[in-house]
This record gives structure tokens, sequence and C-alpha cells, in this order.
């Protein structure tokens, strides 16, 4: 991020930093508490810069020392914010006072070149809408379709012949790509009714998917970037700003596209083409095609980097546990004969915990934010002020020995399971969700909880059956890096050879 500061529009800004940089090195923070000292003007900003790629950890580290696991900071330019992993706390944000904390103003305007006025982007009766409106893809009914004609279509069809290919070739595959790309068709398939072909054996390159990549990406820093330097980057259309202007330019081509020809499609026929969301946003009356643009980008994004990201981690994660991977594999054999169906995938109770348990260390979104509309005091006694930035920290929520136990640390998905004493089989013991907020909680809790478990399910089913996913070694032996943006990824792909199950 400081690289990205060091351009014709921040050049004023050097000589200050510098020397606070320089300060903030020798300084020591309160006797009290892990929190960075904080100057005059620029706030704790020299530390918010000198820990940015290690902010996932560092702020962990912060709200773990903290007595009330919440912590106020200031920024830079008189603008404080809240950081918590207090259940209480979230709840109190998500729920009890969900009409205060909003995404707010500030939130829209940084997401809004990406996700204009889309649901994720969204506050009031623009929300209400496109929520309910959503909602109606997510009942039994449509839910056992997605599984059973366009998930399965991709697996056996696509998925699978690519994964058998590379073993018989014994190439190395970017596992995170093959699962973004697996994803991305999905999400299309069932929200908008349109293939787009992404994860054919070829693997062709898409010029959407990388500028989506990118957008996701420039869009995120934003938030750590001070706000008046990169509104004046966009203003010059220099740097990141210039990229993203193109990047987005790209994304909203490709999604007009799919806006477009549904509307032929609709227009054509005179009636509703198909129950996909698409098709229901366009009969609903709101034709504009900038917003239901906006509809199609924000639902490409929970759909395609939310469900790979969990899937990316949790083939590494059970990589490391064959204990883990053992427990799932005779499950799935005990389960299913000749494949992993609606009905078997629900009831696949351990590989459930497993990916929970995956999710709880490697959040698909690792932090969520909002901003309060009024002046309001939080359950632990902190106080927040009208416009504060508000962010519960769900990365760090499932660090914290306070919800989990002295074994936070450990990759275990028995915790999430207890025996059944009448048929000492195991049974799923969830945890709430303002402890466990990786779908959010409230009235914004996801609508695509159950659909991205059916998803992840077969996704798990169908290649630990046939096949055993190893790792590539990294450099050094290092462990792979998460990456914080609006989504989580591994830095670097996932590379991984596929070896058939004897």
């Amino acid at each position: 991020m400081f690289l990205e500061l060091l351009d014709f529009s921040s050049l004023l800004l050097l000589p200050l930093l510098f020397f606070i940089l320089k300060l903030s090195g020798n300084s020591k923070t309160n006797s009290n508490s892990k929190l960075p000292k904080s100057y005059p003007i620029i706030g704790s900003f020299p530390a918010l810069y000198k820990n940015y790629a290690n902010r996932l950890p560092w702020f962990t580290e912060l709200l773990q020392d903290s007595p009330t696991s919440t912590i106020t900071m200031h920024h830079s330019l008189g603008h404080h914010f809240v950081v918590t992993a207090n259940p209480a706390v979230v709840q109190h944000i998500l729920k009890t006072k969900f009409h205060i904390y909003q995404k707010g103003e500030s939130f829209r305007t940084t997401l809004h070149d990406l996700l204009g006025g889309g649901i994720f982007n969204a506050d009031g009766d623009n929300w209400r809408f496109q929520r309910q409106l959503s909602s109606h893809e997510f009942n039994t009914k449509s839910l056992r379709k997605f599984v059973e004609d366009v998930v399965d279509t991709e697996l056996y069809d696509r998925l699978i012949p690519i994964l058998s290919k590379s073993s018989c070739d014994r190439t190395v595959l970017d596992f995170q790509d093959i699962l973004q790309r697996f994803a991305f068709d999905n999400i299309c398939r069932i929200g908008f009714g349109y293939d787009p072909e992404y994860l054919l054996p070829s693997l062709p390159q898409a010029k959407f998917a990388v500028a989506f990549d990118d957008a996701v990406q420039i869009s995120g820093e934003r938030f750590s970037s001070m706000r008046p330097v990169w509104k004046i980057k966009r203003a010059l259309e220099i740097g990141s700003e210039s990229h993203l202007r193109r990047v987005v330019s790209d994304v909203r081509e490709f999604a007009n596209t799919i806006v477009k020809q549904k509307k032929r499609e609709i227009d054509e026929k005179k009636t509703l083409v198909s129950h996909d969301l698409l098709s229901r946003f366009l009969s609903s009356g709101h034709s504009d095609e900038k917003f239901v643009t906006d509809i199609v980008i924000s639902f490409i994004l929970a759909g395609r980097d939310t469900t790979s990201a969990a899937l990316t981690w949790f083939f590494w994660l059970i990589s490391k546990h064959p204990n883990v991977e053992s427990q799932i594999l005779k499950e799935i054999n005990e389960k299913m004969e000749t494949g992993v169906g609606y009905d078997e995938a629900k009831e696949m109770v351990y590989t459930h915990a497993a990916l929970c348990e995956s999710m709880r260390l490697y959040p698909p979104v690792p932090t969520d934010s909002k901003e309060a509309v009024e002046d309001d005091v939080f359950p632990d006694g902190t106080k927040v002020k009208k416009g504060m930035k508000v962010t519960y920290h769900v990365y760090a929520m499932g660090r914290m020995e306070q919800i989990w136990g002295k074994d936070w640390a450990e990759f275990r998905p028995e915790r999430w399971l207890e025996r059944d004493v009448a048929t000492e089989k195991w049974r799923f013991v969830a945890k709430d969700s303002f402890s466990y907020p990786v779908f959010q909680a409230g009235p914004r809790i996801c609508l695509g909880k159950e659909m991205a478990f059916l998803q992840m399910k077969r996704v798990v089913g169908e290649v630990l059956k046939r096949f055993k996913v190893v790792p590539e070694k990294r450099e050094n032996g290092k462990e792979p890096e998460f990456l914080a943006y609006l989504t989580g990824k591994m830095k670097g792909g996932f590379p991984v050879t596929v070896v058939v199950r004897a």
C-alpha cells in the first residue's frame, strides 16, 4: 500500500510520513495494551501501514490482548474506527441495533465503482427489495435443482475429467484457479441461466476473470488507504485507480452482456424464460440495465470467490491432517454407492463439521464493516460516534480462546460434533452465528449458506472418493499465505498434484 502512496498525488505527504515513521519505530505503546501509538493528524497510520501486509494476525493479536475483545483506533485526519471479536458486540451490530449499523456512505462510495448499488453495497429499501426477490432462489426446490442439474453437470462433465487427465499426465494444477472456475460456472448458470464455459479441459483464459480479480483487489485496498489519496488518484486517473477504471469496465461489459442477452430472451418469449435470479429481477419491473448489472456483479462476487476460497483452504488443511481426511472418506463410503446426491450431501455430518472448522480458521470473508448512523454504546462499554466505522473481525473470532477454548489453534472438526447416545453416530452441533459470523448473522445473514454447503460437500465427496489432492511444497517449506481483500485467497495459488486412489 505504501508504494501506492508514492505518486504525484501524495508527494506533499512524504516528509511528514517519513518523520512520523521514524518516530514510530522508536516509540513504545501503552504499557497496558499493545495498541499502537497515535499521533496528531495522522493518528496510528504509521503502524497501520507498517502492519498492512500482516494485518489479519496483527489485529487478531490486538483483539486477543483486549479485555473486551474490542479496540478503538485512530486512523488519520481525526477518523476513529472500532474493531471487535466480541460475540455480544457482533449481535448488537448485526441484530439488536441493526438499524443503526449500515453499509454507510463511506463503504458504498469505496466499492461503488465495482459493485454499484448491488445487494452487498446497498442499504434501506434498495437492499430489502434485492434480498426479498433473491430469497426465492434459495428454497428447497431450487437447491435440489441446483445440485442435480448444475453442480452435477459441472462435476462429471468438467471438473472430474480435468482432474483425471492431470493425474494421468502427472501435471501440476493450480487448484485454487480450478475451484474458482468451477464456482464461476455454477453461479452464472444457477443465477443467470448463462454458461460461461470457464471450466473446460482447455482451461480458457478469460479477460473477465482476470479483470474481476484485479478489481476486487484494488477495491479492497482502498479501505486501507487514506481516502483523499485514492480519490485524488481516481480524479487524475493515475496508478492503481487508472487500472481499476479499465478492469471495472471489462467486468461491467461482461455482466451487461449477460443482462442484455436475458432481456432479449424475455422480450422474444413475452414471459419468464426461466426461474433463475436474473430473470426474476428483469421481470419484476426493474429493467434498468445498470441496476441489474450491479446485481449480477454482486452475485458473481458472492458465488465465485467465497465458495472457491473455502474449498481451497479446506483441501489444504485436510492434506495436513490425514486423520480428518480418513474420517471424511469413511463417511463418503458409508453415505454413497453411486454418488453424493442432494439428500446424501445433507447427511454428511462429519464433512460439514470439517468445512465449518476450515472456515473458522480461514473465513472466505475475513472482516466486515458497518457505519454507525447515530451515536451508540456497545454492550462492552465501547462508545461509538455517528459516522464511525465498526468492523467485526471474523478471522480473529476464529482464534479467540474465549469462544473456542485453549485448543483454538488446532484443526479439529470434532469440536462441532457430539455422539448420539442412541445411535452412536455423530450429531452436528452448530455454533451461534454471532460467535461464528462466517455467513454474517441477523437480517443480513447469507441467503446462499445452504447452497454453499451443498455445493462444497458435493465437490468434497466426488473429488476425495476418486483422488488424493497433494499440495506442492512451497519455498523454504513455508505455509501458504492468506490474502485478504474483499474475500480471502491463497497467495500464489494452490499448486497441487492429483493422485488417483487405489
